[in-house]
């Protein structure tokens, strides 16, 4: 059974291979480039661009109520985005040097590059711009905890899961002691 896994992994990471490039091509095909970590479009493809920009107050003005009622909702999430920030920032610099664990970048992980496309307004950059901040920090803490989880339980689940991040496969099997105690205490010692 092992074996079989073994294999669907191996497939599984030839496909991530794959859509990298295939996003490789979405550089030629969308006409930008980076120059020192910053998004560049051709002026042609940003007059381009320009033009689907939606104007920010009749952007504002025809908002629908639903979307303008959770507002608050949304945006209020920032003080506890901000603490969990803060606790895993913490966290990692308390005990990842005490396990022997390489720290996590955050700046791998909070990517802000939206504010470079043109065709939107300046409350969708401000909206991008949070849900960037949201689901980098989500991401960030993923990987945090499953360095944490490789070093402390690297045990798989009895079942499926439905996400798992990319220590998991290295895991021992739900019941496998022997495997556990090859994998119990294995630092995180570099950074991919």
């Amino acid at each position: 059974m092992q074996s079989n896994i073994s294999e669907i992994i191996k497939k599984l990471e030839a496909l991530e291979n794959e859509l990298k490039l295939e996003y490789e091509k979405l550089l030629s095909k969308y006409e930008y480039k980076f120059e020192k970590g910053k998004v560049v479009f051709l002026e042609a493809i940003r007059l381009h661009n320009k033009s689907f920009k939606q104007n920010l107050f009749s952007y504002i003005f025809n908002a629908k109520l639903r979307h303008i009622l959770s507002l608050p909702i949304i945006y209020g999430m920032i003080f506890p985005l901000i603490t969990l920030d803060l606790f895993l920032w913490v966290y990692q610099a308390w005990a990842f040097p005490l396990w022997g664990i390489a720290k996590v970048r955050r700046s791998e992980f909070l990517i802000y590059d939206r504010q470079f496309l043109d065709y939107l307004n300046l409350l969708q950059k401000v909206n991008c711009l949070y849900c960037s901040y949201a689901n980098g920090l989500f991401a960030y803490s993923v990987e945090i905890a499953a360095r944490t989880e490789r070093y402390w339980c690297p045990i798989k689940s009895a079942k499926n899961l439905r996400f798992s991040h990319r220590y998991y496969k290295e895991f021992a099997d739900y019941g496998d002691p022997k495997g556990f105690s090859e994998a119990f205490n294995q630092s995180v010692t570099s950074v991919e």
